[in-house]
Parts: structure tokens; C-alpha cells; sequence
């Protein structure tokens, strides 16, 4: 007689093809690396979960917390978005394999986090990259991390100001973020921070100012919504000056 799989069994089960995703044989070498150079100490909880990365608390060897984003080592997702990488000065040789590509995402991730740390952009610091693995600071109060802005909605004009602000920040550094919703936006106590930097691209970039009037519209829309108005035309000319 065949035995039936248990409830635990089929949970099992879903645990052992999402960890697959994530935690290929490869990344959980990496991650031991990581422990054995003192980087991390524990991958904790999951932050997010997404299409191409996953994101954990962990905490250092001083038992801070820090938050490790673990690119998956799948290409569908990153297929779609090559053209982020195609012209960008930065990655002239663009390795199509599945590892490589995933990657230079994460590269591309670490290096434009560096670029807001020294402009000062509110946005998580980047603490090390080992493959396709970024670890960055740990954006939350005790061990939760920050709202999103689609869960909590903005709370005044002041947050528009603040992201605009940042948006400005990164286009005097050259660079612009690519991907600004209310998705990539946490609500600390006293400012918003940019999250997400993964599409990030220079100026260099062919598509960089298409990009920048995008972020700008999607976030002036979003706050509409709650009557926080702004002129595109104006704020955009701003952003440049």
C-alpha cells in the first residue's frame, strides 16, 4: 500500500524547490565563505522575495543586524532587463551564462550603492560582494525591517521632497536609478530610503534620461493619488540644474 505524503511532507518538499532557487550548491559555498571571512555570522528571516533576488536579515560577528541579497541563479528574469546592462560603460563584456549574468546584477547593485554612499543618497551601504551575493546595511528598527511605501502610503510632502531630493543627489553623481515606485521605497522613522538599485545606470547610458523621466513620473503619480502635487515639467528641471 503507497503512503500518502503527509502535510509535512509537501511543505518539505516546497521548502527544499524554493531553497533551490536561492540556495544553489554554489551560493551555500558562498555563503560559508562569508561566515569564514567574518563578513556574516546568520541568515536569518527573509526581508523580500522577488523574481530575481531574495533578501535576508543576517547579522555580522559583532551580532548587528545587515541585510544579505542573494541573486538568483536563474536568467529569465534577467534576460528582460539586459538592456540595463547593454549600456552601461561599466560592463563592456557581458557574460551570458547563467551565473555570469546574475552576477553582474548583483556588481551592478554594490557599485551603484557606492555611488550613493559618497553622494549621500538615502539608500542602504554596501558592505561586500561575493558573486552573486550583496551584502548592505539592515534598514529597520530592532529586528523589522522598514515599511514599504505601498503597505504604509506616504505620510506628508516631506517624504516627496526627500525622494526628489535623492533622485537629484544620484543625477549630480551620475547616475540614475531606473526603477522608483512605491515598491523600492522604505519608510524609515525620519526619511524615505531608495532601495533596488539593481537597473541602475550612468548617465553614459543611452536610455539615462528616459529612465530619470520615468522615475520622476511614477513617483509624482503615486503621491497624486494621496493629493501631494507637483509640476513634472518644473521638477525635473530642478532635478538637472
Amino acid at each position: 500500500m503507497t503512503k500518502r505524503p503527509s502535510k509535512d511532507d509537501f511543505l518539505l518538499k516546497e521548502r527544499s524547490k524554493i531553497e533551490s532557487l536561492v540556495f544553489d550548491k554554489k551560493t551555500l559555498l558562498l555563503l560559508s565563505k562569508l561566515i569564514k571571512k567574518g563578513i556574516i555570522a546568520t541568515v536569518e528571516n527573509p526581508i523580500s522575495t522577488g523574481k530575481e533576488a531574495n533578501v535576508f536579515r543576517a547579522t555580522n560577528p559583532e551580532g548587528d543586524y545587515v541585510a544579505v541579497k542573494i541573486y538568483k541563479i536563474e536568467t529569465g528574469a534577467f534576460v528582460k532587463r539586459i538592456a540595463y546592462l547593454e549600456g552601461d560603460p561599466r560592463f563592456k563584456d557581458i557574460k551570458r551564462d547563467e551565473r555570469g549574468m546574475v552576477s553582474l546584477f548583483a556588481r551592478k547593485e554594490f557599485k551603484n550603492l557606492e555611488v550613493c554612499s559618497k553622494a549621500e543618497v538615502h539608500a542602504p551601504r554596501p558592505f561586500y560582494l561575493l558573486e552573486n551575493i550583496v551584502v548592505m546595511e539592515f534598514l529597520g528598527e530592532g529586528e523589522l525591517p522598514y515599511p514599504t511605501m505601498d503597505v504604509v502610503g506616504p505620510r506628508s510632502e516631506k517624504d516627496l521632497d526627500s525622494i526628489l531630493s535623492d533622485i537629484r543627489k544620484m543625477y549630480m553623481a551620475g547616475l540614475v536609478h531606473a526603477d522608483i515606485s512605491e515598491y523600492n521605497v522604505l519608510l524609515a522613522k525620519d526619511e524615505p530610503y531608495l532601495i533596488d538599485f539593481g537597473q541602475g545606470v550612468l548617465l553614459q547610458h543611452p536610455k539615462a534620461e528616459e529612465f530619470l523621466e520615468r522615475d520622476v513620473k511614477n513617483i509624482l503619480k503615486y503621491f497624486e493619488k494621496f493629493g501631494i502635487k507637483k509640476d513634472f515639467k518644473k521638477t525635473l528641471e530642478w532635478i538637472k540644474k
